[in-house]
């Protein structure tokens, strides 16, 4: 079936229900929503986009994303979501590999393509063409669309090497969605979801589930991430649901201490997308209190690999809370969970080893590139390439990426674990551990530092928590560490860095 289907049925159903905000302004109600989609989708058809064809949206968070979305799907064709913070080149290059035969931009950004001389039409939604959508003739209906039939064409962040468009289905979507209700937190009408992290990746993909409850969804004037506006908006709207990166939990929590804000109105933090310290959940929920649920997903199987549930992040009764709380949770329902080992064979619990998943939220494969999906689709399981274990009860404990590894003496360490401990002092605010090319010992553990700690401190810090091996050699301080547009760590610039023979402290 075709995903925009939810939005026809929530319109027939209850087409007066606020539905699309601008801050705490309504844009349009559910009826408005639909018939605008449609509207788009004539538009599409009229352009001779068939079914199948791709049409991208490279815009900064909107009500128009939204209805750009569902028109691209009411018309059969497959969304390709670009981030607004790309160069205009990258996005060049994400527009020629889709074939992408139209974009929709938001003010400003028309101008980066043209530029980079990316291929198609580009149609800004605040100049003449996009009235012209909006003025054309809807279509009856959305397209009729098979389960397995592209939906979203979504491209990795390319942090190794040029981005690979992950192929996402319907039913990966729809599946996803279902699962979120039962995994991870039942929506309601009464909900309005925030839009503070980017619309084109994990907070995008959560409109689904509130298109199909009839939820509010709600754009910040700002056009993403502000703590205050974030809080206004939570105390006038209520019943707030949000995605939002471990940075993004990390400052709120900054930000509420320092202004007296305590969350009101905020009923869901969803937190995904990079590795959260237990330090930094333990403050945001003794802040905030019971509101956390983390997710683990990848593009390659979104948002629905494991789920951490809120009395999990809240509980502090059992004998083993510290464990869960640095887990990223148990497999969602739709889901087989594993960890294997080099060739991909399943390892027994408690081992460590490659995480591997597989079912209805997997990708096919990527976009024309048959060498990547094959080596990514191993007999039928994700390779994730996610490090990891899991225990008895099924929590998965995700450690690093296999290629952040690092191999010290013939002795693995995870940097992750060496970064939990240094969080834990008070003069640093953020790490990130490397390793560097050893002659003896292969690699050696390699710190960067966002902070004013004394290295002589974080040296008893590590040898009073960790054994001796996985202390680091070098503690380097930054004022920032380099990030992606998605806010991960980039730790192959920390290394060039080391390569370039930075001093350390």
């Amino acid at each position: 079936m075709n995903i925009a289907q939810w939005l026809e049925r929530t319109a027939s159903l209850t087409p007066d229900r606020p539905a699309l905000f601008l801050g705490h302004q309504l844009v349009a109600d559910y009826a408005g929503f639909h018939d605008r989609a449609l509207r788009v989708a004539g538009w599409l058809q009229a352009q001779g986009i068939q079914p199948g064809d791709r049409v991208a949206i490279f815009m900064k968070n909107c009500p128009e994303y939204l209805i750009a979305q569902y028109g691209i799907w009411c018309a059969g064709a497959a969304v390709v979501p670009i981030n607004a913070k790309l160069h205009g080149r990258e996005a060049a290059f994400i527009l020629g590999n889709s074939d992408s035969a139209i974009t929709f931009t938001s003010p400003g950004l028309n101008t980066a393509l043209s530029a980079a001389q990316a291929p198609g039409r580009i149609v800004d939604i605040s100049g003449a063409d996009w009235s012209a959508v909006m003025d054309h003739a809807p279509v009856a209906a959305p397209a009729a669309r098979a389960s397995d039939d592209l939906c979203w064409l979504f491209y990795t962040s390319g942090t190794t090497g040029q981005p690979k468009g992950v192929m996402i289905t319907h039913r990966m979507l729809i599946t996803m969605s279902l699962c979120y209700e039962v995994d991870c937190d039942p929506v309601s009408s009464e909900d309005a979801i925030l839009y503070s992290a980017p619309m084109s990746h994990g907070a995008g993909i959560y409109n689904m589930m509130h298109v199909l409850k009839g939820a509010r969804h709600v754009c910040p004037a700002s056009g993403g991430f502000d703590e205050a506006e974030i809080f206004d908006l939570a105390r006038r709207l209520g019943s707030v649901q949000m995605f939002a990166a471990p940075t993004m939990v990390k400052r709120m929590t900054q930000a509420a201490k320092a202004t007296g804000e305590t969350g009101e109105g905020l009923r869901t933090v969803v937190y995904a997308g990079g590795p959260m310290y237990s330090a930094d959940i333990i403050e945001a929920v003794e802040h905030f209190g019971p509101v956390f649920v983390q997710i683990y997903g990848q593009g390659e199987c979104p948002m629905g690999i494991t789920a951490l549930s809120r009395h999990d992040v809240t509980d502090r009764s059992h004998p083993r809370w510290r464990e869960r709380l640095g887990s990223v949770g148990r497999a969602q329902s739709a889901v087989e969970l594993a960890i294997g080992d080099a060739q991909g064979r399943p390892l027994p619990v408690g081992e460590h080893g490659e995480i591997m998943v597989r079912g209805d939220t997997v990708m096919p494969g990527y976009w024309r590139n048959e060498e990547a999906s094959a080596k990514t689709i191993v007999n039928g399981w994700l390779m994730t390439g996610d490090m990891g274990f899991l225990d008895a009860d099924g929590y998965l404990t995700m450690q690093d990426r296999s290629k952040d590894m690092i191999i010290t003496g013939g002795s693995n360490v995870y940097p992750r674990e060496v970064e939990e401990v240094l969080l834990t002092h008070q003069a640093v605010s953020e790490v990130s551990v490397v390793g560097r090319p050893h002659p003896e010992w292969g690699e050696e553990v390699v710190a960067f530092i966002v902070g004013s700690a004394d290295p002589s401190e974080l040296d008893r810090l590590c040898t009073d928590n960790i054994a001796r091996f996985k202390r680091p050699k070098a503690y380097i301080t930054v004022p920032e560490l380099p990030k992606n547009n998605y806010g991960k760590v980039l730790k192959t610039e920390l290394r060039k860095q080391l390569e370039e023979k930075t001093t350390p402290m």
